[in-house]
């Protein structure tokens, strides 16, 4: 029981004494752990300053480069701003000019619109039909002709009237000009149905065309006063194509007629060649005039030559006795100084006689000036 005792006190004590070491060791590694850890929160509180400093810089750099950018956009802004607002100014300028100028469009739009109302009423009428072609026939002529080359409402043959006469030398001879404006026809023409109404629209036409051929080569066409041909003017350009596209032989019988189917176009182009014609004679009435002149001018030359002949005879004639008078003087002063040479009571067979002097014989000049 006691060596039990003994054994278990033993055993505890070996056990306190394992205990002991074991505390003691284990405190020391706690010291160590301790320190370690001490070592370790040091050294994560310097590894934090630095990563806040570094932080900081950072954030410092990135401030400056922020403010930098902002300061880049806005005035990148700014700038777009500026020409944003420069150009919306300018458009808006522009689109006020371009809305003033559809404004004026449209206003003057809506005077044609008036305007053709207006036409469209004219050319209704026949007699403001006739008139219509009347004014645009004078304005044709007036802008090419000069005065003198036309007259309006002439009258020819036996007092008919014509709306505009061409003055033409011979040949061709004044020419005759009449407009007329056959619109009825060349509507119904335009607005045909089926074949038969457009054969009967046809047919109207043509034959309102050869109306009024027959009516200008009976009135206007006057043998002995007028050239032997004349011109109907359409002052329509839609009704001379017409009738050149699709009716070809009315224009055939206005051509056997002599009487020529003008438009507005085509009528410039005839009055133009008129001008040509009108120079054409003017510079004939001139060239003859000028040839009378220098025929005139040469029999001027031709006594002016038979006068400067004459002169120069005269001029001969004068030269001839300014040389005898020159020749008299030198004989009177040779004699003189013979005289100064005679010694005055010395008379001998020696001492030649005085001479007679000598003088000039009279010339006599003709009647023709000489």
């Amino acid at each position: 029981m006691d060596g039990n005792i003994a054994i278990i006190v033993g055993v505890a004590a070996l056990a306190l004494l394992i205990a002991g070491v074991l505390a003691a060791v284990l405190l020391s590694r706690r010291e160590g752990v301790l320190g370690r850890l001490s070592q370790l929160a040091e050294g994560q509180a310097a590894a934090q300053n630095q990563i806040s400093e570094r932080l900081q810089a950072q954030e410092r750099v990135l401030a400056k480069l922020l403010d930098e950018r902002l300061t880049d956009v806005s005035k990148r802004l700014t700038e777009g701003l500026d020409q944003t607002t420069t150009r919306t100014v300018k458009t808006m300028t522009d689109i006020q000019k371009r809305l003033a100028v559809i404004d004026a469009a449209q206003k003057n739009i809506g005077e044609l619109s008036a305007q053709m109302v207006s036409l469209q009423d004219i050319l209704a009428n026949k007699q403001a039909r006739g008139a219509f072609g009347e004014i645009q026939l004078r304005d044709l002529v007036q802008n090419a002709l000069p005065p003198s080359a036309y007259e309006f409402q002439a009258r020819i043959g036996d007092g008919k009237r014509v709306d505009c006469l061409l003055k033409l030398p011979n040949p061709p001879g004044p020419i005759a000009i009449d407009a007329k404006f056959p619109l009825e026809s060349y509507h119904q023409l335009r607005q045909g149905g089926d074949e038969s109404a457009r054969a009967r629209a046809g047919k109207a036409f043509s034959d309102a065309i050869l109306k009024h051929v027959r009516d200008i080569a009976e009135k206007y066409i006057v043998p002995g006063e007028t050239a032997e041909s004349a011109l109907m003017f359409l002052p329509s350009e839609a009704v001379y194509a017409e009738l050149h596209a699709n009716f070809p032989g009315t224009v055939e019988k206005s051509y056997r007629a002599r009487v020529w189917i003008v438009s507005p176009t085509t009528m410039m182009a005839t009055l133009n060649t008129v001008r040509a014609v009108l120079k054409d004679a003017r510079m004939r009435e001139q060239a003859d005039v000028i040839q009378a002149e220098v025929q005139i001018m040469m029999g001027d030359v031709g006594r002016l030559d038979k006068r400067v002949a004459n002169l120069q005879q005269h001029f001969d004639l004068a030269s001839r006795d300014v040389r005898d008078i020159h020749t008299s003087a030198q004989k009177i002063t040779k004699r003189g100084q013979r005289i100064e040479e005679i010694e005055v009571g010395e008379v001998g067979p020696e001492a030649a006689p005085v001479e007679e002097l000598e003088s000039p014989k009279p010339r006599v000049i003709s009647a023709g000036g000489e």
